[in-house]
Order: structure tokens, then sequence, then C-alpha cells
């Protein structure tokens, strides 16, 4: 999926892609979300963070009672991504 698909594709679409990424991708795709609401205008913010919480619920959906500890792991593995 191309970053600006992520940002584009209705939200719908977007949860069930999320559902069927492997972790690697979820997790780049939060990567590439959280850096998006760091540098957009304060009018897509709204829907930058909409998109997070999505990404959110699905790391938690798969790794149930660790919150986002999976994905800071994987983050720090791949600073440099």
């Amino acid at each position: 999926m191309t970053d600006s698909k992520i940002l584009s594709e209705p939200v719908d679409d977007l949860a069930r892609r999320f559902a069927a990424m492997i972790d690697d991708e979820l997790f780049a795709a939060m990567k590439f979300l959280e850096q998006a609401s760091e540098a957009r205008q304060r009018q897509d913010l709204d829907e930058i963070l909409w998109r997070i919480a999505l990404a959110e619920s699905e790391i938690e959906r798969r790794f149930p009672g660790q919150l986002l500890l999976p994905y800071r792991d994987w983050k720090e593995r791949n600073a440099r991504l």
C-alpha cells in the first residue's frame, strides 16, 4: 500500500487492509501516520489521528495486553527506516 493511499483510502477499507497486513507492514503504516501527523496542517490532523487510532486498535488486537509495546520495539529496531 502506498503512503498516499493510507491517507486517502476510505476508513472502512483501510481498517480491512490493516487487518490483512503482516506486522511489519502495519508497523510501517503506523510510523508513516505518526510522521504525517507531525507534518500536516491542522485541517488534516483529525483525519490522520482517526487513522492512527485504527492502526493502534489493530496492533492491540494482535498483541492483547501489550498496548503498543510491539510497535515501539519494532520502531526501535528499525530506527533508520
